[in-house]
């Protein structure tokens, strides 16, 4: 694997770590797509860092578990706000 895309898996990882994003979040983040952060912290990491995969993996699990809610409150604030402005 080149080194510039581990550097890359290692760095997204510790970003996930540290501010507790999501992949789209993460993405964003980097300028790259939901795809390379998912197979960089799933796939890449593990050959890298097993430890900190499983770590990342725990961050990206808990996310998932919690999104239906995020969903849900981003569609309520999207109704209140059209509900204010007309």
């Amino acid at each position: 694997m080149k080194s510039h895309i581990e550097e890359r898996a290692v760095m997204i990882a510790k970003y996930i770590l540290e501010k507790n994003t999501t992949v789209r979040e993460t993405a964003k983040a980097f300028g790259v797509s939901k795809s390379t952060v998912h197979k960089d912290v799933t796939e890449r990491l593990q050959e890298i860092n097993p430890t900190l995969a499983i770590e990342v993996k725990a961050v990206l699990d808990k996310n998932k578990s919690e999104r239906h809610i995020r969903g849900g409150m981003a569609t309520k604030i999207k109704y209140l706000s059209e509900r204010n402005v007309g």
